[in-house]
This record gives C-alpha cells, sequence and structure tokens, in this order.
C-alpha cells in the first residue's frame, strides 16, 4: 500500500531532466558556432570545392564570380568610356552633327550612332570623301582604348535588290566593313580588336512606319565594348 502511495506522488525532480537536454543543446551550439568562426580558408576552398563539383562540374576558386563586375578595374573602365562621351559630345556640339552624330552607354558600353546620310547614298555602301575625316576623328578617340570595338550595320525595311546587294543583310554589312577599314586602315585601330556585324532590317530602333523612322533605322554604330565582355571575344594566336 506504501509504494502505491509513493508512485501516486508527483515527482518535483523532472525538470532537472529537462534543464540537463537545454544546457546539452546549448553547449552543442556554442561548439558549432566556435568550430565555424575558425574554419581556415584551406578547409573553405576544400569545402566549397566539393559541393561546386558536385553542383555544377566545375571547381570554386575563392574570388571568383560571374556576374557583373564591381571591381576597381571596371569601374575605372566606365570612367574611361564616359571620359570618351564626353569628348564626342563636345566634338559634336563644335562641328554641328547634332541628330546626326549621337552616343549613349548601355550594358554593353558606349555607343556611337551614325546616321546614314552623314555617311552614305541611299542605297550605297561607299563612304562619302567629305565626311571621311568625321569618321577619322571619331576613331581617334577610340584609338588607345583597350576595349573591343564592333560596329554595327542596320537598314530600314524597304527591300533592295540591284547589281551589287541582294539584300538588305548584304548593304549594312559592307557599310559596317567599310566604315572597319577606315578606323583600321587610316586611324591605326588594331584589327584584332574590332569587327563588322551587319543586322539589315532586323534591329529597328523604332517601328518602319514613316520616312522619319525608316530614316533612324539607318544607321552605323559604333559599339565600344566594355572590357569585361573582352573575355568572350576569339583569341588571336
Amino acid at each position: 500500500m506504501k509504494r502505491l502511495e509513493d508512485e501516486s506522488k508527483p515527482n518535483h525532480e523532472r525538470w532537472l531532466l529537462t534543464y540537463s537536454d537545454m544546457i546539452t543543446l546549448l553547449l552543442i551550439f556554442f561548439i558549432v558556432m566556435y568550430t565555424i568562426s575558425t574554419i581556415n580558408a584551406t578547409k573553405f576552398t576544400q569545402i566549397a570545392s566539393s559541393l561546386s563539383r558536385t553542383f555544377t562540374g566545375t571547381n570554386y576558386v575563392i574570388g571568383q564570380y560571374t556576374g557583373k563586375s564591381v571591381v576597381p578595374g571596371n569601374l575605372e573602365n566606365k570612367s574611361n568610356l564616359g571620359k570618351v562621351q564626353q569628348q564626342l559630345n563636345a566634338f559634336i556640339k563644335e562641328n554641328n552633327l547634332q541628330g546626326m552624330v549621337t552616343s549613349y552607354i548601355d550594358e554593353r558600353g558606349l555607343v556611337i550612332s551614325l546616321q546614314d546620310t552623314l555617311l552614305f547614298d541611299l542605297g550605297s555602301a561607299d563612304v562619302h570623301p567629305d565626311e571621311k575625316d568625321v569618321l577619322i576623328k571619331i576613331g581617334s578617340m577610340l584609338k588607345d582604348l583597350p576595349n573591343h570595338i564592333r560596329v554595327e550595320g542596320f537598314t530600314d525595311n524597304l527591300p533592295i535588290h540591284n547589281s551589287k546587294f541582294d539584300s538588305n543583310w548584304e548593304l549594312s554589312v559592307i557599310r559596317a566593313t567599310n566604315v572597319v577599314k577606315i578606323l583600321v586602315n587610316e586611324v591605326g585601330i588594331e584589327p584584332q580588336r574590332i569587327s563588322a556585324v551587319g543586322y539589315g532590317e532586323y534591329r529597328p530602333v523604332v517601328p518602319n512606319d514613316s520616312e522619319e523612322h525608316r530614316r533612324l533605322n539607318r544607321r552605323v554604330d559604333i559599339v565600344i565594348m566594355n572590357t569585361e565582355y573582352n573575355k568572350w571575344e576569339p583569341k588571336s594566336q
């Protein structure tokens, strides 16, 4: 009977079990935190490399980052392009080229857009001899930059078919190529840094629904690429 009475009494020391469990968990938590805080770079690299191989098949390198760069070199590149744009805008104003030559900076770099009427006759890819000096002076501002340069030709959507060109694509490519020739042969830009691209009528800036809009779409863009794009360019041997 006494035994039954003892078992029915509440155990006032059960809190000790909960307390000891909590102390144990806290101890484990602080041990883990201490371990993380003292991990060295070698261990971190080994762990990161192992995880990287597992998920992507490539090794992780400390400091490696494939997103947009915020390192000083990239900031310096943007600063240099900004200076060139200021110099170019002053040249445009001095020579009353507003509306014929414009510039802007986008994610690719500095874009210098030249209306086709400045350089070419309608349907022709030959650069006007009188306007070649404008192109040479613009090119001289770009000569000492380390950036790759892409010259892009564009047309409107009016079909062309004559003895020289079967399509707007061909016209845009030859126009871009002729601009490249002047920048290389008469300005001295290294040919390894420059390329020509023709988009024809397929990259309009505005709809081809009026003569004014078609005029805006007929252009040659000189794109000074951000240096971060250099790694994507084919390497010369």
